[in-house]
C-alpha cells in the first residue's frame, strides 16, 4: 500500500471512529473502551455465539450459570454455588438472589426483574427448539432433563456421566434469557438483546457500530467491595480489513488489538516475535498458547491415489521444518506442532515425539511408495485460502525436495469450507478452536460417526480401537485416567497421518499502554468488566 493510499484509508478510517464517538460523547474518553472488528457480526442473540467475533460481544450483555477464569477454572457465575452427584449424572445449581436482566420496557413499570430458575429452564428450551435452529443445540446432546425445583434451584439430569458438561455451560449459548423480551422482538431479538452481562446494549449499525453502556445495576464487584464494570461504554467499529484496525490502533483511535496479521507483522514486530522497539513506549503486548492447533488435514477417500498411501502422509509430515516456517513466516508466533493434534495449553497435551523435520526419512518414504505402487510421479494437492498460501507454499517447496510434486489450490474461505465439507479436496488448510476446554473437544471429531459431511470428520479418520477408547472415555470421571486415554487416542491419530499438523496458536493482543485489566486466556476470551483505562498524559 502507497503513502497515498495509506492516508486516504486513514482519512475514512478516522471519519467512521468520529462518528461512533458521537454515539458515546457524554462519557469520558478515558472510560469508553474502544476496539475493531473486521469481520462482521451478524447477530447479538447468545444462541447464535458460533464464533469469536460473537462469542466477545455476547459475553459483554449476557450470563450462564458458570464462567471460567483466565486459566480456564470453572467458578459460579449466576449459580451462587453447584454441587454433582457421585455417580456424575445430576447437577444441581443454586442461583444468586440479586441478578437482575438490564432494564427495559418489557418488564412494565418496574423495568427489571430477577432472574430466577424458570428462565434457564426456557433459555434451554429455547437452545433446543428446532424452530430457533440455534447452532448450539449441540451443548444440550448429554442432557436427560432439566428443572426449575424453586426460584433459585435448577437442576440437569444427563443421560451419562460427561465430564466436561460444566464447563461447556459456561458457552455463551447457555446464557439466560428473557421470555419478555425474546416473545416481544421474535427474531429481531438478534439486534435488541436483553440480558444481566456488566455492559447493555445501547445502539448498532451494522457494518459501521456497535455501542454498549455500563450496565449500573451489575451484581459483580472486585476483590475490594468495588462493582463492575469500571468502564462507561464499549465502542464496537467495522473496518473491513487489519491494515486499516492496524493504521487506527497505532493511531490511538482504538485500544485493543487482537492477533497479527501479514499486512503489518514486519513492521510491529522482529523475526522473534517481540514487539519492536519504537513501540515499546506507547504499546503492551501480552501472548500466551492458543487452544487452536493449525493443521493440514488428509481426506482419506480421496480421488487423489497418492494420499491413500500413509507412507505418502508421513513423507508429508516429516518433509518440512516447522520450526523454521514459524520463525520466518510467523515471526515467532505459535508453537511448532511437533506434537499431536491437542495443542499446548490443555492439561491433556500428549509430549509424544510426533513428527519433526527428517528430510531424508521422507525422502525414503516417497522412494518406498513408488517403489510399491509402481507410480513414479507421486503428486497431491494442497486447498488452501489466499490468508495461508505462504504456508502451504513453503510446505510445496520444502517436501517437493523428497521426489513428491505438490500442488497448491487457493480458493475463497467459504468455498474452502464448502468442498472440505462436501470431500471433494485431498488435503486442506484447517484450524481447531476448542469450544470448551477439554481434550474431548480435539478427538471427538474422529469418531466413525462424525463422517462428513454430517459432522466435523472431514478426513473421514476410521478405527474400531479409537470408537471404543472414546466412548469409554467420556464416562470416566476420573482425570488422569481420562487423560491417559485422550493422549492414547491422540497418538493413534497422530499414526495415521491423517492429520499434518503445523502449529499450536497463540494468543496475542496488543493494548494502548493506559489500559490494565485486560487479561489473557488460552481461548481468547474477551472479558471488559475488569478493564480499566487510565488519563492520557
Amino acid at each position: 500500500m502507497n503513502l497515498k493510499s495509506k492516508f486516504c484509508l486513514f482519512v475514512c478510517c478516522s471519519l467512521l471512529l468520529v462518528s461512533c464517538t458521537k454515539q458515546i460523547s457524554k462519557y469520558n474518553d478515558n472510560q469508553v473502551f474502544r476496539y475493531n472488528e473486521h469481520a462482521n457480526i451478524t447477530t447479538l442473540d447468545p444462541a447464535f455465539a458460533k464464533d469469536l467475533r460473537t462469542i466477545w460481544v455476547t459475553n459483554q450483555l449476557f450470563n450462564g450459570l458458570v464462567q471460567l477464569d483466565d486459566q480456564l477454572e470453572v467458578h459460579p457465575d449466576i449459580a451462587s454455588s453447584y454441587t454433582i452427584s457421585e455417580d456424575g449424572k445430576t447437577y444441581t445449581f443454586k442461583l444468586r438472589d440479586d441478578v437482575f436482566f438490564h432494564k427495559h420496557k418489557v418488564f412494565g413499570k418496574d423495568s427489571t426483574r430477577v432472574v430466577t430458575a424458570d428462565d434457564f429452564v426456557y433459555s434451554f428450551n429455547r437452545l433446543s427448539d428446532p424452530e430457533v435452529a440455534s447452532p448450539g443445540k449441540w451443548v444440550l446432546e448429554f442432557v436427560d432433563s432439566f428443572t426449575a425445583v424453586d426460584a433459585t434451584t435448577f437442576v440437569i439430569e444427563l443421560k451419562q456421566p460427561f465430564p466436561p458438561f460444566l464447563s461447556i455451560l459456561s458457552m455463551k449459548y447457555c446464557a439466560v434469557v428473557p421470555k419478555e423480551a425474546v416473545e416481544y422482538y421474535g427474531l429481531n431479538f438478534r439486534a435488541n438483546p436483553v440480558g444481566t452481562g456488566p455492559f447493555q446494549f445501547k445502539l448498532w449499525v451494522e457494518n459501521e457500530k456497535l455501542v454498549f453502556r455500563k450496565n449500573t445495576n451489575y451484581y459483580e464487584v472486585d476483590d475490594n467491595g468495588q462493582k463492575l464494570p469500571y468502564l462507561e461504554a464499549v465502542a464496537v467499529t467495522f473496518l473491513p480489513d487489519k491494515q486499516s484496525e492496524f493504521l487506527q490502533f497505532i493511531q490511538g483511535n482504538l485500544d485493543f488489538m487482537s492477533s497479527i496479521d501479514a499486512s503489518f507483522k514486519d513492521d510491529l514486530l522482529t523475526n522473534d516475535g517481540k514487539l519492536k522497539a519504537h513501540y515499546t513506549a506507547t504499546i503492551e503486548m501480552i501472548s500466551g498458547p492458543y487452544l487452536n492447533t493449525e493443521y493440514l488435514g488428509v481426506y482419506l477417500d480421496a480421488e487423489e491415489q497418492s494420499v491413500h498411501s500413509e507412507k505418502i502422509r508421513k513423507a508429508i509430515n516429516y518433509g518440512f521444518d516447522r520450526v523454521k516456517m514459524i520463525k520466518y513466516l510467523r515471526n515467532g508466533i505459535g508453537t511448532p506442532a511437533v506434537n499431536g493434534f491437542i495443542p499446548k495449553g490443555l492439561p491433556s497435551f500428549n509430549n509424544m515425539k510426533g513428527y519433526t523435520y527428517q528430510p531424508e526419512l521422507a525422502k525414503k518414504l516417497v522412494q518406498e511408495y513408488i517403489k510399491e505402487s509402481g507410480n513414479t510421479n507421486p503428486t497431491v494437492t494442497i486447498s488452501t485460502n489466499s490468508q495461508y498460501v505462504d504456508l502451504c507454499e513453503y510446505i510445496q517447496r520444502e517436501v517437493q525436495k523428497t521426489g513428491l510434486e505438490v500442488k497448491i489450490d487457493v480458493m475463497p474461505p467459504s468455498t474452502l469450507r464448502q468442498t472440505k465439507v462436501q470431500g471433494k479436496l485431498s488435503i486442506f488448510r484447517g484450524s481447531w478452536v476448542a469450544d470448551y476446554p477439554d481434550a474431548e473437544n480435539y478427538l471427538f471429531i474422529f469418531h466413525s460417526k462424525n463422517f462428513s459431511p454430517n459432522g466435523p470428520n472431514y478426513v473421514h479418520y476410521s478405527s474400531k480401537e479409537f470408537d471404543e477408547l472414546y466412548e469409554t472415555s467420556t464416562k470416566i470421571t476420573d482425570n488422569k485416567t481420562r487423560r491417559a486415554m485422550y493422549q492414547k487416542m491422540d497418538s493413534m491419530v497422530m499414526a495415521s497421518g491423517a492429520i499434518i499438523p503445523l502449529y499450536y496458536d497463540d494468543v496475542v493482543r496488543f493494548t494502548q499502554k493506559n489500559v490494565t485489566g485486560l487479561g489473557i486466556n488460552p481461548i481468547n476470551f474477551l472479558s471488559l468488566k475488569k478493564v480499566k483505562k487510565a488519563a492520557v498524559k
